[in-house]
């Protein structure tokens, strides 16, 4: 029997900064996908996780700095592979990386990235991940140890492995994330990306040249004491996945561990920055 979901379409203005945080705030719900509209996002989830309460305590819809209207449409099965065709936009990235679905046209960038967009990928990852995927091209990492944690779609794993990059780890806690993750390895043909599904708790034992962590603030800040504990000297951590106003409290957990702080990049209110061990 298929699951009925229950669509959200919310009406953000302003739009973009708005359908962001909005994201980020519903996917501590039981929200699972996300695909952005005209007018804002649409936000999905099963009819059986939905209760009454669930947008209690959004921030978004209640600030005085943002309109957010929405409706709701109970859906009896949702084709997903046609709402991502429907939604889902290439990434380009300074004209040297281009990350598409498999019915986008090829370009002739230098990193040619070819994802399936399912659940794992979604409005949320497009601003982190562009300036993540800026930080590596600028980054030598050829023959150097990484980690891609939080991995999603792997993108960025793929990406390292490209630029030279081997062994490679991909974790995520999400199963969709872990299933996609392989398929994309797989899809671009990389054979040094082995994917694992877990948290933090994987990396006991384990050394890295190059991490990168495009999460969220608050899972960084639990995790950054593991991050840093199997960061190889001179090694070097790309942090992604929170606002510029969060900057000062990831900072002080990083250079209260011993890291050097190098760079930043911005993307609207989204920052990813770098430091080196």
């Amino acid at each position: 029997m298929a699951n009925t979901y229950l669509g959200y379409h919310f009406k953000v203005e302003p739009k973009e900064l708005g359908s962001e945080i909005l994201v980020a705030e519903l996917g501590e719900k039981p929200f699972e996908s996300f695909i952005e509209t005209e007018f804002g996002v649409t936000a999905y989830i099963q009819k059986v996780l939905w209760t009454e309460d669930v947008l209690e305590d959004i921030f978004i819809l209640t600030s005085p700095e943002f309109t957010v209207s929405y409706t709701v449409e109970e859906i009896e099965q949702v084709n997903w592979n046609e709402e991502w065709e429907k939604n889902f936009e290439a990434i380009d990235v300074d004209g040297i990386c281009h990350v598409r679905a498999p019915f986008h046209e090829k370009t002739d960038a230098k990193y040619d990235i070819v994802i399936e967009p399912k659940m794992s990928f979604g409005t949320g990852h497009h601003e982190t991940t562009h300036m993540m995927i800026q930080h590596l091209l600028e980054t030598d990492v050829a023959g150097k140890k990484t980690l891609d944690m939080g991995c999603g779609t792997a993108i960025l794993a793929i990406l390292a492995e490209m630029k030279g990059a081997q062994p490679i780890d991909a974790i995520d806690i999400d199963n969709w994330c872990y299933l996609n993750s392989i398929e994309n390895a797989e899809r671009n043909n990389c054979s040094h990306i082995t994917v694992y599904e877990g948290d933090a708790a994987l990396l006991a034992g384990k050394s890295y040249d190059v991490i990168i962590a495009n999460i969220n603030r608050n899972i960084l800040l639990d995790d950054m004491q593991q991050y840093v504990d199997c960061l190889n000297p001179g090694g070097t951590l790309f942090l992604s996945g929170f606002y510029e106003e969060d900057i000062p409290v990831i900072d002080a957990s990083c250079t209260e561990k011993g890291l050097t702080y190098v760079k930043k990049h911005q993307k609207n209110n989204w920052v990813a920055l770098k430091y080196v061990n």
